[in-house]
């Protein structure tokens, strides 16, 4: 639609709110709690995020997580009343020929990315950890089918610890219906390199049992954010063990459609952690698709260290090991 041009009070002009970029990924939209539009580089358009996790709790500390947790959250319960309006909102605005599309924000988003690609749950923390998962999937399905975007996917991005709750399992069901995706976490190939890169005591033989499991029920894709910490990437043998996970996860009958190989993009928790190169980045998509025949899609990005939300280095990692 052509947006027409404001009337401006000379003597009156708020700041403009700051547009949407894949450059920053705000859980904030104007006087929003739960619910935020993002400028989305692996869904290809404009992804409506859910967040679950306003308290900022998450049972994972990757060194590479976007979200600072040095500020004090605003909310630590999700109100589902508020949560659905907020949706309903965010999606009536975005529709075709929707108000929000002449909005500051939306302004320079590329018009071949103008629409709405999917209704994310990701948030501020593991989506899986909230009580009434399945609850609010349904909820959000519901609104996103009577405003009229039955084509927009509902996806879970997810580090996979959930995936055993029969909770989330009703929840993922539901969404086998309703053109729903899987997004499980994979950052490793070893359990040791699993410890420095997500910061968690979670086992990491748990965290594939759950996407095989997972998997094995319907397809997914792989989502595997990949960096350099203090310079170093990831060594051709931690490669090569991811892969050998994802050839496991076929092998005993778990479904992938798409493997994300992704570097970080964004500033991270800690300046320890920079970007792969582009070249990086292909090689192990390379890697990938030779080593399991899989379909995987690279996706790039340029953040030197020093760039760290929470400074320099998390408490503990002692570095990869050689």
């Amino acid at each position: 639609m052509a947006c027409a041009p404001k009337p401006q009070d000379p003597g009156h002009r708020p700041p403009a709110p700051p547009a949407l970029s894949e450059a920053t990924h705000p859980r904030a939209f104007r006087s929003n709690r739960f619910v935020y539009p993002v400028l989305s580089r692996r869904s290809g358009g404009v992804s409506v995020g859910v967040n679950l996790n306003p308290d900022k709790a998450c049972n994972f500390d990757c060194i590479y997580c976007q979200v600072d947790r040095s500020k004090t959250p605003q909310d630590r319960f999700v109100e589902l009343g508020a949560l659905k309006a907020e949706l309903r909102a965010v999606l009536g605005g975005l529709a075709p020929g929707g108000a929000l599309w002449c909005e500051p924000e939306f302004a320079s988003v590329p018009a071949d990315r103008r629409r709405v690609t999917d209704v994310a749950f990701s948030g501020d923390g593991e989506p899986t950890t909230f009580k009434n998962f399945s609850e609010v999937v349904r909820a959000a399905v519901t609104i996103k089918e009577e405003l009229g975007f039955g084509a927009a996917k509902v996806v879970l991005i997810s580090n996979a610890t959930g995936f055993d709750r029969p909770d989330v399992q009703d929840g993922l069901r539901f969404l086998d219906a309703h053109n729903g995706e899987v997004w499980a976490k994979l950052d490793a190939g070893t359990p040791e390199y699993f410890k420095l890169i997500d910061n968690t005591d979670f086992p990491f033989e748990k965290v594939l049992a759950n996407i095989l499991a997972c998997a094995r029920e319907r397809s997914v894709v792989i989502q595997s954010c990949l960096m350099r910490v203090r310079g170093q990437g990831p060594s051709q043998q931690e490669i090569e063990a991811y892969c050998a996970h994802l050839c496991t996860l076929r092998s005993k009958g778990g479904r992938v459609h798409l493997v994300q190989v992704y570097t970080v993009a964004r500033p991270p928790a800690y300046g320890v952690v920079s970007s792969l190169s582009s070249a990086e980045v292909d090689h192990i998509v390379n890697e990938v698709v030779t080593r399991t025949k899989l379909k995987a899609t690279a996706f790039y990005g340029e953040v030197h260290e020093g760039q760290g939300l929470l400074g320099i280095e998390p408490t503990w990692p002692t570095g990869p090991k050689s």
